[in-house]
């Protein structure tokens, strides 16, 4: 455990985060904890939808990190009861279940992804079909009479499903509960999630008091906003950093957000101190340190959480000399598409050309170059599953990852 005091730890613990229920809660359970000598249980609950984990994952392993490096105990759940079922939240129609197969196959990747930023050491990985799976059907009975449908229907995404007459399944009931029987069964003191995951984290507390168990600490996280700088950061949207994607394309597309958004990437992609950024962000304002300044500094400490100082400073040399040299711009919109992608249509869909023949007219030309590199013919493919740069002219520019 850490030398820390129980208000020095909450010092670091409550910084960036969107709210803490309750904060009396969590202040009285790191003095206990510290009195003790005895750790915190802190979970996370995760269903494998997805094969990777971009910066919008991390940003709750980060605060999970920051438990761990203060000595709390870290329990990672993989769904994989759960995730065949699906999170409803946010859903406006029901989620395709995904096979036992799917959600394992997921899992392998989360659980080699996940140690990127948390301990192995420290950390307890389980699998919640440990103690789902063994419930039987008056088990089940008992745990859905804890709960009326009308608080059910209190979550915003269930009641806009109602009002729309759009189809909700009886089983999508069942996704809180059982995350909350997760809580349970682990004995959780803390749970973190994200803001959309606060009904799920609060099911977690109401069914420890129905079990007779100390109701658990809910944290929840910003949401990072996407690289469009709009919507939330999602792989279906394109708008994502992959934190196992190489340094150079971490770094290239941490350089493509907008100014504004440098200050949330601060807050809740990088291990800075809260007094640093305040000073680089107070910087910017001021016009003290330049936004381009600033924002190569925001990219090199993203790569390196995840790649190391090394690789950071590579993939800077690497981007001052496409972008800089040749007079890019580290702003561009973004387009993604399928393997394999004719550049044909890669430079219409991108708007990079007003038409199949504008775009073949400007490759006969030699106006279209793919990362410096000039397009010699109009019937290229593009089928390596990476991030590059399509230009036409000297002025248009389009960042194109295929995938």
């Amino acid at each position: 455990m850490s030398v820390m005091s129980a208000a020095e730890q909450y010092k670091i613990l409550a910084e960036n985060t969107a709210e803490i229920i309750t904060d009396d809660e969590f202040k009285k359970k790191l003095e206990e904890s510290v009195a003790k000598n005895k750790p915190l249980r802190c979970k996370l609950g995760i269903d494998p939808s997805a094969p990777d984990l971009h910066l919008g994952h991390a940003v709750v392993l980060h605060k999970l990190r920051q438990f761990q490096e203060l000595g709390h105990h870290i329990i990672i759940i993989l769904g994989d009861f759960t995730g065949r079922l699906g999170d409803p939240t946010g859903r406006s129609e029901m989620r395709r279940q995904l096979s036992e197969e799917e959600v394992l196959a997921n899992a392998r990747t989360y659980q080699e992804q996940i140690f990127n930023i948390l301990d192995e050491d420290k950390t307890e990985m389980v699998f919640n079909s440990e103690w789902l799976a063994k419930l039987n059907f008056a088990d089940v009975i008992q745990l859905a009479s804890t709960l009326t449908v009308a608080r059910m229907m209190e979550r915003e995404d269930f009641s806009k499903r109602y009002r729309e007459n759009t189809a909700i399944g009886i089983h999508e009931f069942f996704y809180p509960l059982m995350q909350g029987y997760d809580s349970i069964a682990i004995r959780a003191d803390i749970e973190f999630g994200a803001t959309e995951q606060k009904f799920n984290l609060l099911m977690g507390r109401h069914l420890q008091r129905e079990y007779e168990h100390a109701p658990q600490v809910a944290f929840t996280m910003p949401i990072l906003v996407g690289t469009d700088g709009v919507q939330k950061m999602s792989k279906s949207l394109g708008n994502y950093i992959g934190i196992t994607e190489q340094p150079e394309q971490i770094y290239g597309k941490v350089m493509s957000i907008a100014d504004d958004l440098m200050e949330e990437y601060y807050r809740l992609a990088t291990s800075l101190p809260a007094k640093e950024v305040n000073s680089i962000i107070k910087g910017v304002k001021d016009s003290s340190i330049h936004p381009r300044d600033a924002k190569m500094r925001l990219a090199r400490e993203i790569v390196a959480l995840y790649h190391g100082s090394e690789a950071a400073a590579g993939a800077e040399v690497q981007f001052r000399q496409v972008f800089q040299k040749r007079e890019m711009p580290s702003e561009m919109d973004a387009y993604q598409y399928r393997a394999p992608a004719g550049i044909v249509d890669v430079m219409v869909g991108s708007k990079l050309a007003a038409s199949k023949s504008d775009a073949r007219r400007l490759i006969e030309q030699n106006g279209v170059k793919i990362d410096g590199k000039t397009v010699e013919s109009m019937d290229l493919e593009l089928n390596e599953k990476k991030e590059q740069i399509v230009q036409v002219g000297k002025r248009k520019f389009a960042r194109v990852t295929i995938t």
